[in-house]
């Protein structure tokens, strides 16, 4: 006996289950990207970063530059499992975003605007991970749609 394939029909939920998880996974690759760079940047102690006096989490601008780019490497390499739409990616992923919110929050004074955005671009990758359930997700090999299971 032969199987009847049948075509799977995509449901409004699951669309926008999906759509949320591309959007985090995209997300997080350019939070992961854009740290990479600021942590080069300030590896090499730039003269874009602001140093201020009196700060109470002072730490060596090297040092931040360390921790930036160890937070962006790992957030691109998340950020490609959530392409995959992997149960560890997404917990990683609002693991790492959190991170990356409070590694700008207390680089604050050195690169205000910048760590403002970061914050607020990591807020969304937590806000779209955290939305989607695993049960909106479908199996790309599966033919029956999530709904019908």
């Amino acid at each position: 006996m032969t199987a009847a394939h049948t075509p799977r029909t995509h449901t409004a939920k699951y669309e926008w289950a999906a759509g949320l998880m591309v959007f985090a996974a995209v997300m997080l690759a350019l939070v992961g990207i854009l740290d990479v760079f600021r942590g080069i940047m300030a590896i090499a102690e730039d003269d874009v970063f602001l140093t201020t006096r009196n700060y109470v989490f002072e730490f060596d601008l090297t040092g931040w530059g360390w921790i930036h780019l160890a937070l962006g490497a790992v957030a691109v390499v998340v950020s490609v499992g959530l392409f995959q739409a992997a149960t560890w990616a997404r917990v990683g992923g609002v693991a790492i975003a959190g991170l990356v919110i409070i590694a700008n929050f207390l680089s604050l004074p050195y690169y205000p605007v910048w760590s403002i955005v970061m914050i607020a671009m990591s807020g969304f990758v937590i806000w779209a991970l955290c939305v989607a359930r695993k049960e909106d997700f479908a199996d790309p090999f599966d033919t029956m749609p999530p709904g019908d299971r």
